[in-house]
């Protein structure tokens, strides 16, 4: 894995963290730029954070953590991307936004660098367009939290060279993770599976089929799931949910996607699950209780 050089990510949100993480603990040498500027040393104090956290609970040793934060530099300028062989985009799941960045990353690294987008619910091929060299660009969209999830969908659009294809599966073997092959498709497999489990959990208590609590539980028991569509929705974070809902029905089509009104009221209030510290679960207590206020929020909404 050494030999892949530097690998550079762009976006210092929670999914653009993990990946650093990732690369770090894996021994690569990862420049994370944060894409809306501020302060870059408040990341790998994040990052810093987490590996701690990981430390504490034995994952990781001392010595293995001080050896990744080695491998990590944190950046506010594209410009730090110069030396990747691998670049990965990992911002706000907006195709104007995501068009807009490629091509100033493109600008800024050499023409063997490989371009990736984190994305799964936007076409690769649309945003291959805006690129120069589209031969170059391909999907590699992790699974949060990066640095415990083995799965990294791979997808190449009809214009990906094949040592592109071949670098990106060697990088995320060399994570430790497993690479599986999708199409360019809205969604790729786990994505257009897993969205519309979410929104159905959300619509069932929408509905009140049952409490938040009832409907996680009866999933975990029944389906064998090791949490519940409710209590995972709260963990992906419900913007992110309902992001994916909205591009996944546009892009497809498909009625499946449409997010439900509950859902949308929790956003537009800012309760996004456990970042926020309430979503459909409130995390003020423990263990967390359903929002004491989701119904008299629908009724006054």
């Amino acid at each position: 894995m050494h030999s892949l050089g530097t690998i550079g990510i762009v976006g210092a949100g929670g999914m653009g963290r993990g990946i650093a993480e990732a690369a770090c603990v894996a021994g690569i040498d990862t420049v994370l730029v944060k894409a809306t500027g501020g302060d870059a040393e408040a990341v790998a104090a994040e990052i810093g954070r987490s590996l701690d956290k990981a430390v504490g609970k034995g994952r990781l040793t001392v010595e293995k953590r001080d050896e990744a934060l080695r491998h990590l530099r944190t950046s506010s300028s594209l410009s730090s991307l110069a030396p990747c062989r691998l670049v990965i985009e990992s911002v706000v799941e907006d195709l104007p936004t995501k068009q807009g960045l490629l091509p100033q990353i493109e600008d800024r690294v050499s023409p063997a660098c490989i371009i990736a987008s984190n994305t799964s619910s936007l076409s690769l091929q649309t945003l291959s367009d805006s690129l120069r060299a589209p031969v170059r660009f391909l999907g590699l969209h992790f699974f949060s939290p990066v640095p415990a999830m083995k799965l990294v969908e791979i997808a190449a659009t009809v214009r990906t060279y094949p040592n592109a294809v071949e670098l990106a599966q060697a990088f995320v073997a060399g994570l430790g993770k497993t690479p599986v092959m999708v199409g360019d498709s809205s969604g790729y497999i786990v994505n257009r599976l897993l969205v519309p489990y979410l929104l159905d959990g959300i619509s069932a208590l929408e509905q009140r089929v049952a409490p938040a609590a009832s409907i996680d539980l009866a999933m975990k028991l029944g389906c064998g799931h090791p949490v519940g569509p409710l209590a995972l929705a709260d963990a992906i974070g419900l913007d992110v949910v309902h992001a994916m809902a909205k591009s996944l029905h546009k892009e497809l089509g498909d009625r499946r996607y449409s997010p439900p009104a509950l859902l949308r009221r929790l956003v537009t209030r800012g309760w996004l699950g456990k970042k926020s510290g309430r979503g459909v679960y409130d995390y003020a207590t423990s263990p967390p209780s359903e929002n004491a206020d989701l119904w008299p929020m629908e009724l006054s909404a």
